[in-house]
């Protein structure tokens, strides 16, 4: 159905580029894949659903790379693994359902003003050298919401769940690990609701270079996690929720 994406060559090259960038930052700061990806296929014409759709297609395999890398390199915490990885599934599934049948634009400002003052916080943690390292408590309701809004709007699990861990005293290079492993069982679980509902029409070609970029770079992410100082991780993480959350709302305000 949108084969015009693929008409030029050239295009292909830059959503190879675009999935290779989207998952070294996903894969480094335990955000943004999604994001980035379906705000460019969006921006390109292609419906929201179906957009989701194929972003969480190409993350069931980046994210399985990643999930790997992360566990050769030790930064998953199992116990919080599953705690997390269960809750998001289910609200995965059902923010697929809702996508497929509704608009779920209107709770999308709420949220990214939310995220915005959460990547401040990190930021003025990372750079004053404030963060105090400690189990989280809140783990559960993170796993469902993020789930539900990854699904749903194409973009969130990391931002929602990785953000705040690390806000609750969560080691940033451990957050970061078990957060996206137990990712690659949230986008399987979307992917395939997603398949239920739409067929195979919401996967098309146009996933192929994010595929392939992200393919690439799923290794990497989790050799930055482990080697960068987590007061620098917090400031990144920080940044990269500001940017694109204040992206994302003048989006909304235009």
């Amino acid at each position: 159905m949108y084969d015009w994406l693929m008409a030029d060559p050239g295009l292909l090259f830059a959503f190879v580029a675009i999935g290779f960038a989207a998952q070294l930052v996903d894969g480094a700061l335990g955000m943004a894949y999604g994001t980035i990806s379906t705000t460019a296929l969006v921006s390109l014409g292609v419906p929201p659903a179906a957009a989701s759709a194929g972003v969480h297609g190409v993350e069931t395999f980046t994210t399985g790379i990643s999930a790997i890398s992360h566990i050769a390199h030790r930064n998953v915490l199992w116990p919080l693994f599953f705690r997390i990885a269960i809750p998001g599934m289910l609200g995965g599934i059902a923010g697929a359902y809702l996508l497929t049948g509704l608009d779920a634009s209107v709770a999308r400002p709420i949220v990214l003003a939310y995220l915005m003052g959460i990547g401040l916080l990190l930021l003025w943690r990372g750079w004053r050298h404030v963060h105090v390292e400690r189990p989280p408590r809140v783990v559960e309701p993170l796993g469902l919401v993020g789930g539900f809004l990854d699904a749903a709007g194409g973009g969130g699990w990391g931002p929602i769940v990785s953000s705040n861990l690390m806000v609750q005293g969560g080691a940033p290079r451990t957050v970061i690990g078990t957060v996206n492993s137990a990712e690659f069982l949230v986008t399987l679980t979307t992917s395939i609701t997603f398949l239920l509902t739409l067929g195979l029409e919401g996967f098309t070609v146009a996933m192929v270079g994010l595929l392939v970029g992200g393919v690439f770079a799923a290794p990497f992410g989790a050799l930055v996690a482990k080697r960068v100082k987590a007061d620098r991780v917090l400031v990144m993480v920080g940044t990269v929720l500001v940017l694109t959350s204040a992206a994302g709302l003048w989006s909304w305000i235009g």
